[in-house]
């Protein structure tokens, strides 16, 4: 490079329109607002950290190592799940019966309910036919 080409490239990056200049400053800019945002919200940015790990994680294939290590305690974790499950199964079952609300009850409400819809909609629909007939 030649003496005017040091010049003319000093020039540029001391102007402040230079595209050099203008990615300093972007930068500069993005790398202060990071920081702030950081000071006010940690907890975003780790919550960030910890999605951004769990979906590599998910992504890689799992390990005999991994597996063998794993699974134990993802058995133990079903198995209290589906103990809570039943649980809460059962002791809702027990207090819809203690209430009086069982299956049997319920498809009798039921069958009552449409078999008052569709006595309404009979005598709905003969009400409409005499009111036509006593028009015309």
């Amino acid at each position: 490079m030649t003496e005017q080409d040091n010049r003319q490239t000093a020039e540029e990056d001391s102007s402040a329109g230079s595209p050099r200049q203008r990615a300093i400053e972007a930068y500069e800019s993005a790398r202060d607002r990071t920081a702030d945002t950081l000071g006010e919200a940690p907890l975003i940015f780790l919550a960030g950290g910890i999605a951004a790990g769990a979906l590599i994680a998910a992504l890689l294939p799992r390990t005999e190592a991994e597996t063998r290590l794993v699974q134990p305690t993802a058995r133990r974790v079903k198995n209290s799940a589906r103990a809570a499950l039943d649980a809460a199964r059962d002791t809702g079952s027990q207090r819809l019966d203690e209430m009086g609300l069982n299956r049997q009850k319920g498809e009798q409400t039921i069958k009552s309910l449409l078999d008052g819809l569709s006595d309404a909609a009979r005598v709905s629909a003969n009400a409409a036919v005499d009111a036509v007939r006593n028009q015309g």
